[in-house]
């Protein structure tokens, strides 16, 4: 294997550092490595797109493995391939020529194979006087069994991104059907609400999906649109519990008008101490931890508050909460007033709260009022914060619109 030197190319192609890098790598193979070259391939194969190669320069690096004589690529052998371009181009498919040394450029660049020109450019081998290949000029095959666990980690993650994009694909479909028929069935059957601004908000969260999405797209567009599906969902329940509770207080109310005369013991309140309640229990119900919104979708409808986090940026709930304490001291909001909202809402609502406060602060006169006002209902169930954040993401949308 000829790996023991650094060999510049032929003619009027460059040298390079990374040209260096990759050829002294070559001595660093473990002693004894050897890896299947059509696993490699297929690797690679999958792997196309991060490596930066196309169709045709798989083409070309199969017809290069062709003339690789073994299955494996060992450490100990000789892994030097010289084929003319006329032999390179009939085993890749009759490729023209330009086309030919365009992909051979790509893959060198790559760090897929690695040019070991001779004096004239010529490709061919020297044998010893029993027959063996004592030196080869072509193209070194030796980073595909360098680089072979690397590139089936890449092939790994393709893999894995393909899964979870194809998922995300599929949940976005369903939620968007879902989002899609909850507000016209809302719609339809006269339900309470500016169902229009909410199909407005659905109709914009759509029209932001672009042609070809990637990953990341699809997951930013699922999570605003699960967002919106919950608050359709809370809204209906809040006014299905309402006429549940109407109904209910009215059924209750003739059943102990008929049955006053019979018993008043029934009517009396309890104590609590007659069934071993808690003060704390008899003064307040104990309340359900509320879930908090998608991290992503509070940052992407209150922009501002990333300024005041540790370094400039939010990247968990925690940077989040730290900044609402600092904005909370800014907009002149008491520690009691924030530790009250904190219990009503849940830390991360409460911050969330915040944030929304700081983006719209230019319309609110009491920044510690106006917390105060959100706690009290929130404590009765009569708030919620999706409609905030939904409102400011029109908002910054329309705005991005305008801006652009």
């Amino acid at each position: 294997m000829q790996t023991g030197s650094v060999t510049t190319p032929f003619g009027r192609r460059p040298m390079t550092l990374a040209l260096v890098r990759r050829q002294t790598a070559l001595a660093e193979i473990k002693q004894g490595k050897t890896a299947d070259k059509w696993k490699v391939f297929r690797d690679i194969s999958a792997a196309m797109e991060l490596l930066g190669i196309q169709s045709n320069s798989l083409a070309i690096l199969d017809a290069l493995l062709s003339f690789y004589p073994d299955n494996e690529l060992r450490q100990d052998a000789q892994m030097i391939v010289f084929p003319s371009n006329a032999q390179l181009a009939l085993r890749a498919h009759a490729m023209a020529g330009a086309t030919l040394r365009r992909h051979i450029a790509l893959l060198v660049e790559a760090g897929l194979i690695v040019r070991k020109d001779s004096a004239n450019g010529k490709r061919y081998a020297r044998k010893d006087c029993n027959g063996q290949i004592e030196c080869a000029f072509g193209f070194d095959l030796s980073p595909l069994l360098a680089r072979s666990e690397e590139l089936a980690k890449l092939a790994q993650q393709v893999i894995a991104n393909r899964t979870a994009f194809r998922k995300a694909k599929e949940s976005l479909t369903i939620c968007r059907r879902d989002v899609r028929k909850l507000i016209t069935a809302a719609m339809k059957e006269g339900a309470e609400g500016d169902w229009q601004a909410i199909e407005d908000i659905y109709v914009a969260l759509v029209s932001r999906i672009p042609r070809v999405p990637t990953l990341a797209d699809v997951t930013a567009t699922l999570e605003e649109m699960e967002m919106l599906r919950e608050e359709i969902v809370n809204r209906l329940e809040i006014q299905e519990d309402s006429k549940n509770n109407s109904t209910n207080d009215a059924h209750s109310e003739q059943h102990i008008q008929s049955s006053e005369s019979e018993s008043t013991y029934e009517l009396e309140p309890s104590s609590g101490k007659e069934l071993g309640a808690k003060p704390s229990e008899m003064r307040r119900p104990k309340r359900e931890s509320k879930k908090a919104f998608p991290l992503g979708v509070v940052l992407k409808a209150c922009p501002t508050i990333s300024d005041y986090a540790p370094g400039g940026t939010i990247g968990n709930w925690r940077d989040l909460m730290s900044a609402a304490v600092v904005v909370r001291s800014m907009l002149g909001v008491s520690p009691s007033a924030y530790q009250e909202a904190c219990e009503a809402m849940g830390p991360e609502n409460a911050a969330a709260a915040v944030a929304c406060i700081l983006e719209r602060a230019n319309f609110i006169n009491s920044a510690g009022g106006y917390l105060r006002n959100l706690t009290r209902r929130s404590e009765r169930d009569e708030f919620s914060l999706g409609p905030m954040i939904m409102a400011l993401l029109k908002t910054n949308g329309q705005a991005s619109l305008r801006a652009g």
